[in-house]
């Protein structure tokens, strides 16, 4: 699917039909969006710009080399973006951002929330976006805008998993069973998250240095000023994830501790009552004998006698571990 904006903040859709004529797009395009782009479509606006589009295999390419670079003039630039990050399962995906002389052209194949929260404040941004460079700064400050709203709800999500790992049982009901399990799974989801960020931070980080270093921005003094505020807001976002990373890391050891703790008192239990029972155990043991010269057997109160001496050899033990402490 190929949009094509005006510097008004104009969206226009190009329909299959609309391919064959290169007339259908306005003159006044200062950023074309490729959204999960046919071949058919790729080869439209290679016709259009002029430049070679990279495919979907190009954008996964991890070497600095082949994700920043400039060619011909025209400078591309390929970023990890966070999406999905509101489901139990996000992901980074490959973003190119391709910088002309006469617009700005990103290449996409997922719906990251910070396109379309920029698409709908574009017509009222300050200024305008009259050009691709204003177009490409604009749209890399809202997505780190983005990333730092996704850091502030991991941090309200890690204060509310905090609360219920270290809550106090003395004025709760019992835990379900799995209860920390369930909290385990949580965190664990919860830091892969913020690894995500990290890692699409740090993809960002060298964009913008990147950036800030080609001829088109040198000539937008706006630009470039707003690509190093966005430069310096990356960088302490970076720092404010290793934080929040940190603290995830804690929590989930201190569950996994909680848990440890929680099944050595389940055995601690169990094997006080097994020592607690050994005595009557062994009394019942040598009176179930079925030996014919056991005293015992012809004493009227044998068996009350028998039957004190159990509860006696359970209660003592008992006694003697609350006085020790261990139970």
């Amino acid at each position: 699917m190929i949009t094509v904006y005006r510097s008004s903040g104009e969206a226009v859709l190009l329909s299959p039909e609309m391919l064959a004529d290169s007339h259908a797009v306005p003159p006044d395009v200062v950023w074309v969006d490729l959204l999960s782009p046919t071949h058919e479509e790729d080869a439209f606006v290679e016709k259009i710009l002029d430049i070679d589009v990279p495919t979907r295999d190009e954008l996964k390419d991890i070497e600095p080399s082949s994700r920043l670079y400039t060619e011909n003039g025209t400078v591309y630039m390929t970023a990890s973006v966070v999406w999905k990050a509101d489901s139990d399962h996000p992901e980074l995906t490959d973003i190119a951002f391709i910088l002309t002389d006469r617009c700005l052209l990103t290449i996409r194949y997922a719906e990251p929330r910070s396109f379309e929260l920029f698409r709908a404040a574009m017509p009222r941004l300050a200024g305008g976006c009259g050009t691709g460079t204003a177009i490409i700064t604009r749209l890399l400050e809202t997505i780190v805008d983005r990333t730092a709203e996704i850091l502030e709800v991991s941090v309200a999500t890690a204060d509310k998993l905090s609360l219920e790992v270290f809550s106090d049982r003395r004025h709760t009901h019992r835990r379900a069973p799995r209860y920390l399990e369930e909290r385990l799974v949580a965190v664990s989801a919860l830091h892969r998250l913020v690894a995500k960020t990290r890692d699409s931070l740090m993809s960002l980080s060298r964009l913008m240095i990147f950036l800030y270093t080609v001829p088109p921005l040198q000539a937008d003094l706006d630009s470039r000023e707003l690509c190093r505020t966005v430069s310096r807001d990356i960088q302490s976002l970076s720092e404010h994830a290793n934080f929040i990373a940190s603290n995830i890391s804690f929590l989930l050891d201190a569950s996994l501790g909680l848990i440890n703790l929680e099944q050595n008192q389940i055995i601690k239990i169990f094997s006080i009552a097994s020592v607690v029972l050994l005595p009557p155990t062994l009394i019942a043991s040598i009176y179930g004998m079925n030996f014919e010269f056991m005293p015992e057997l012809h004493l009227a109160y044998a068996y009350p006698l028998s039957l004190g001496a159990m509860v006696v050899s359970a209660v003592v033990p008992f006694f003697f571990f609350r006085w020790k402490g261990w139970l």
